[in-house]
């Protein structure tokens, strides 16, 4: 793929002072929405799984559906190899459970941060500081048509807000982070993406941050965007119906607990929402510690079966190796399946916990059956 650099414009007079792009040293040419997907097409495989995905999740929301539906996997994905070898066991491990649980991947390819860091796959595909962007959005497509044809749904992050255009129809469910549920950027992306959005807690806990993203993102908006053609364009959305709220702790103090969960169902009832609740065994709701994901899975599930409907989903950061790794410059001297963001727990510790949580559910699905 060609890699264009296209220089910053040049002013029309030598005696016109140079006033704007004051600190971009090159603009590099993106191959458009509609290359990227010529070259890698949406599978008849790929598309069954992702209609059918979208289609069980809104009825899970809608309280049409009586499971549970779990986002898990790697914090992040940055080894295609072991990720696809992560996905193969989920699969196996989703059809075991499928009577109880929607399982959807967590393939996460862009990572925000506070200050600096590797900020994913699509950024730095190479993690070798290049920023080969135009090749990460590339395999970062791949993969997930990859995890799609095994008929695995895959979740992500939405993150930058062009992105979507290019993965977007490979994708079951979006999550908004803490970090950006805030922004009206990505309200009114979310308005227009045709997943259901789980929109984070603020970083401080703030759950009212989320519920109003939730309700922005539920009425049409006009923003400037792209199309498929790369062309700068006023998108018009018609709003997204399918937003709740994902609780992930805040200020390094969890929220998962009955009060907490209580307290965030009636602030949704108050602002004339149902209340949907995914929970996020991972972050300030473990204290980034992952050997606690599973004491906070038990106790979400602890909630449903004690007669909680307010919590339909949970999310767990899992790899095959648990915790995590630096970035070395030798790729080959890291551990294979580790990840190299937040720490996560380990494939066998995943079994369990999903194995655990359909077990406990299976008699209270069926006592709601009848």
């Amino acid at each position: 793929m060609l890699f264009f650099v296209l220089r910053p414009t040049m002013t029309s007079s030598a005696n016109t002072p140079t006033i704007d792009n004051l600190h971009i040293a090159a603009f590099h040419a993106m191959p458009t929405p509609e290359v990227v997907q010529t070259q890698l097409p949406l599978s008849a495989g790929a598309a069954a799984t992702i209609t059918q995905g979208r289609a069980a999740l809104i009825r899970i929301l809608r309280g049409e559906d009586l499971r549970h539906f779990i986002v898990v996997g790697p914090c992040s994905i940055h080894d295609p190899v072991a990720g696809l070898d992560y996905a193969r066991r989920l699969k196996a491990l989703a059809d075991e459970v499928s009577d109880a649980l929607l399982i959807i991947m967590r393939v996460y390819f862009e990572k925000p941060r506070t200050t600096v860091g590797w900020k994913g796959y699509i950024n730095d595909p190479d993690m070798d500081d290049s920023f080969r962007i135009d090749q990460g959005m590339t395999r970062a497509r791949q993969f997930l048509l990859d995890v799609n044809e095994l008929g695995l749904p895959a979740g992500t992050e939405a993150l930058d807000p062009i992105s979507p255009q290019y993965l977007g129809d490979l994708i079951t469910w979006n999550a908004i982070g803490a970090r950006t549920t805030e922004s009206q950027t990505h309200r009114e992306m979310s308005s227009g993406l045709s997943t259901p959005v789980g929109f984070k807690n603020g970083t401080n806990g703030d759950v009212s941050i989320a519920i109003n993203a939730i309700l922005s993102a539920a009425r049409p908006h006009r923003f400037l965007g792209i199309n498929s053609d790369g062309q700068v364009a006023i998108v018009h959305t018609t709003g997204n119906p399918y937003g709740h709220l994902v609780l992930r702790g805040g200020d390094g103090r969890p929220n998962y607990d009955t009060v907490s969960v209580s307290l965030a169902a009636a602030a949704m009832k108050q602002s004339k929402l149902t209340p949907s609740i995914v929970v996020d065994c991972s972050h300030a709701n473990s204290y980034k510690k992952p050997e606690l994901q599973p004491l906070v899975m038990a106790d979400v599930i602890g909630q449903i079966v004690a007669g909680n409907r307010s919590i339909v989903g949970t999310m767990i950061e899992s790899n095959l190796v648990a915790g995590n790794q630096p970035i070395q410059a030798d790729h080959s001297k890291m551990i294979y399946g580790c990840s190299v963001t937040d720490s996560c727990v380990d494939w066998a510790t995943t079994e369990t916990m999903i194995h655990d949580a359909a077990q406990r559910l299976r008699p209270v699905i069926a006592a709601r059956r009848t």
